[in-house]
């Protein structure tokens, strides 16, 4: 291979792998900060839990911190072992393919505990704060179709 089919090559894998890393980035990271940013406010200043409700919900968000740090250095691999792929193989091979399938899979378990940290903290609220709290989530997730607040 030429020095500039190399050149090219290595050019066509370094934008491949930062484009997937950003991808990455804001698909898995970005939005749930942003939704628990969101929430954590709502939950620790607008909702007037009692005492046993912060408890309980403080010790949701323990858990859920160190389950997301643990599937975030996992994340991390999951992209080490992508890059690693593509540049052995530079191509859509077997070893990018499971690297990819890999990928998917620790960003589908970040979503599903997330959304079970979310479930187990609704389940410690009121109704009246879970309605708040519903309100909050759906337009976290999808602002285009959020219920205006009822106030």
């Amino acid at each position: 291979m030429s020095w500039g089919r190399r050149l090219l090559l290595i050019a066509v894998v370094a934008f491949a792998a930062a484009m997937a890393g950003t991808y990455a980035g804001r698909t898995v990271f970005a939005p749930d900060r942003q939704t628990e940013t969101e929430l954590h406010a709502l939950l620790h200043k607008d909702l007037n839990l009692d005492a046993a409700q912060h408890a309980k919900i403080e010790a949701i968000e323990q858990r859920f911190a160190t389950r997301r740090k643990a599937l975030e250095l996992e994340m991390r691999a999951a992209n080490a072992h992508l890059a690693a792929a593509m540049q052995t193989e530079h191509g859509y091979g077997p070893e990018v393919t499971a690297a990819i399938d890999h990928t998917h899979m620790v960003m589908g378990e970040m979503q599903k505990e997330t959304l079970e940290h979310l479930f187990a903290m609704r389940a410690v609220l009121r109704p009246d704060q879970a309605a708040k709290f519903d309100r909050t989530v759906t337009r976290a997730l999808s602002p285009e179709i959020a219920a205006p607040d009822a106030k």
